[in-house]
């Protein structure tokens, strides 16, 4: 799929804005804070319904107004499309396809993005939770449906955790909540859905991640990655969920008997369960294991290293986008990437995403940016698109913002 045109009304600095974009690379070119990543910041919202640089949406409203506009004109398979977001500081958002009101959850569906900047070095660096929404994200890319799974987990965990706070409040032990146990049945049934997920996706990217590594680095290093489980035998006392994971790869358990092992997980923790008030195995205590030459990446990788670990993770999952998605190719975004990379990094990256439908790709510094990757030069300055270079035969923009987006019926709302 590639973005035809964004358009944009007080979403961060821009009080609006109309950029057309081409097949092929487009380089958003200005000095720092004028709001390059802005653009592309806005087109990961429409592909993932949150920000790569914050977790408030109220933080890309821009100041003095009460809500923001983002539309873009999308082709996907020979056909146009137009997907619309408006995102309310004080009132549940609306989206639109083709002007037709949708939930807004359903908007990723519509427009995938893959997108790389500097915020990523967490994925090898960070917490576990960064890796966990890494991939979960990907997963519901490649099945929207996979959504309402993660969000069924969330409301049954949410639930489980205000039962076992309730009973460490009054003193109740296990055998007096016969309630818990049929809380624990939903957290088997869906927790075990999103586990077995994981573990086939990692599967699938393992060798994708070590191809991308050594095309990035252009190095012939051992990058590997597995899954790491809190129900595979972890004693409750280590279970902190900013602790690092073991530093080798684990088996997974066999899809059969995950939903077994998870159980006889619940019940060994149970009684520290109890005494903290909160769920200690399950999907949303587990990580995503990063192996470089035999070491763990977190703590033992370079700057360097950990760059292009970062950057295979991205390269891999736009690889398994494509191959997997019914959209075709994601649009590949590089937030202010290149600075980071020297000479042969540079190329390298170029190389690695040239056959991309549409990339892309911020820049303060202009020379950053291998010359193939400048056919398309956008410059902003404060919030303005100054200069564009549009195709031979521009396509026409479409049509203005409106105010605000049309009523939309509570069920439809987010």
């Amino acid at each position: 799929m590639r973005v035809l045109h964004l358009s944009l009304k007080d979403f961060r600095n821009y009080a609006s804005a109309e950029v057309p974009l081409v097949r092929g690379p487009n380089l958003f070119v200005g000095r720092n804070g004028q709001g390059k990543t802005n653009l592309v910041e806005s087109l990961g919202y429409l592909s993932t319904l949150g920000s790569h640089r914050v977790s408030s949406d109220a933080a890309m409203i821009r100041q003095g107004t009460d809500s923001a506009i983002i539309r873009a004109r999308l082709e996907s398979n020979g056909r146009e499309l137009l997907a619309e977001v408006q995102i309310n500081r004080s009132s549940a958002n609306r989206a639109q396809v083709n002007r037709g009101a949708i939930k807004p959850r359903e908007l990723p569906r519509y427009c995938s993005t893959v997108l790389f900047a500097p915020e990523d070095l967490a994925l090898v660096r960070g917490e576990p939770s960064g890796r966990r929404r890494f991939v979960d994200e990907l997963l519901t890319t490649l099945s929207p449906r996979f959504a309402g799974v993660l969000a069924d987990y969330d409301r049954v965990l949410r639930q489980r955790n205000t039962l076992l706070k309730s009973a460490r409040a009054s003193g109740l032990r296990s055998g007096s909540l016969g309630t818990l146990d049929i809380w624990d049945e939903r957290l088997v049934a869906l927790g075990s859905e999103i586990l077995v997920a994981r573990d086939r996706l990692a599967d699938e990217l393992a060798p994708e991640v070590a191809r991308a590594y050594a095309l990035v680095a252009g190095e012939d290093h051992d990058a590997r990655l597995s899954t790491v489980s809190s129900i595979r035998g972890t004693s409750a006392a280590s279970l902190d969920d900013d602790a690092p994971g073991p530093e080798a790869p684990v088996a997974p358990i066999p899809p059969e008997q995950v939903p077994e092992a998870f159980r006889a997980a619940l019940e060994r923790v149970r009684s520290s369960e109890l005494d903290r008030g909160l769920t200690l195995v399950g999907p949303h205590r587990d990580d995503l294991l990063l192996v470089l030459n035999g070491l763990p990446a977190r703590g033992y990788a370079s700057h360097g290293e950990s760059w292009s670990f970062a950057l295979a993770l991205k390269l891999a999952s736009a690889s398994s986008i494509r191959a997997q998605s019914s959209t075709g190719d994601p649009v590949i975004v590089l937030d202010d990437v290149f600075a980071e990379l020297d000479a042969g990094r540079r190329e390298r990256l170029a190389d690695a995403v040239a056959d991309y439908e549409q990339v892309l790709i911020t820049a303060a510094v202009e020379e950053d940016v291998p010359d193939r990757l400048a056919a398309h030069v956008v410059r902003i300055v404060k919030g303005t698109v100054v200069e564009a270079e549009p195709e031979a035969a521009p396509e026409a923009a479409p049509e203005a913002a409106p105010e605000a987006a049309p009523e939309v019926a509570p069920e439809e709302q987010a």
